[in-house]
């Protein structure tokens, strides 16, 4: 049995894992938790979601791998690059790949080498969570079933990418700003969970490579 955990960047990802991932790996005998990062202390009260610095990540990290060092345990991460705070290790030099997905892959090895801890998987999604709603625009009518000529736009969005990965991160193409165009009723702590859940993982690991090599790394773990 494997002890997962993950530290998350919000409400949305932590749902995510819970609900998502945690029974599919179960399956697998790895045991998935999610902990939305700490951004805040105040009065006694703790703050959580939010990336600002990356020294709430890393505090995080070093925190929960210190109260859990026993051999079955095992650390990930679930956060995005949109918007990545600029202190994030290979910030600078990490963004000068004009390729996502290299991109993406130079900022976790930069993240693996701060950790240093041999259990730890880093994942950032690409560019954010939303992007996996477009693995199969037609889970949008799980929650949107009365409009299909938004859905129709947003297959078009999708069709003008290679993978739903590659969908722009700048402020106003982000994914989330794309769908909050032609649906503004879209919440993504209710609706980003029912549709991504409609889509179901076999279908976003295919359409997805990033989030595939992640998902298969964690399937990994008991091997």
């Amino acid at each position: 049995m494997i002890r997962l955990h993950a530290v998350v960047e919000g409400q949305t990802e932590e749902t995510f894992v819970n609900q998502v991932l945690a029974p599919h790996l179960a399956a697998r005998n790895i045991y998935i938790d999610a902990h939305r990062v700490t951004t805040g202390r105040k009065r006694g009260r703790k703050y959580r979601g939010g990336i600002s610095s990356y020294d709430q990540l890393q505090r995080d990290l070093r925190l929960w791998s210190r109260q859990d060092k026993g051999p079955d345990s095992r650390f990930t991460t679930m956060v995005d690059l949109y918007r990545l705070p600029d202190d994030f290790p290979g910030y600078d030099e990490c963004r000068q790949s004009p390729d996502p997905h290299a991109h993406v892959q130079c900022l976790e090895d930069r993240l693996a080498n701060d950790v240093q801890d041999n259990r730890f998987v880093p994942y950032i999604q690409l560019h954010e969570f939303e992007a996996l709603l477009f693995s199969e625009v037609a889970g949008f009518e799980a929650a949107f079933p009365d409009i299909p000529a938004q859905i129709h736009k947003l297959k078009a969005v999708r069709d003008a990418f290679a993978t739903p990965e590659h969908i722009d991160e700048t402020p106003d193409q982000s994914p989330a700003k794309r769908i909050l165009r032609e649906i503004p009723q879209y919440e993504k702590t209710v609706s980003g969970i029912l549709i991504v859940q409609r889509i179901g993982l076999p279908v976003i690991r295919r359409e997805c490579p990033h989030f595939a090599g992640w998902l298969q790394r964690l399937e990994a773990l008991t091997s």
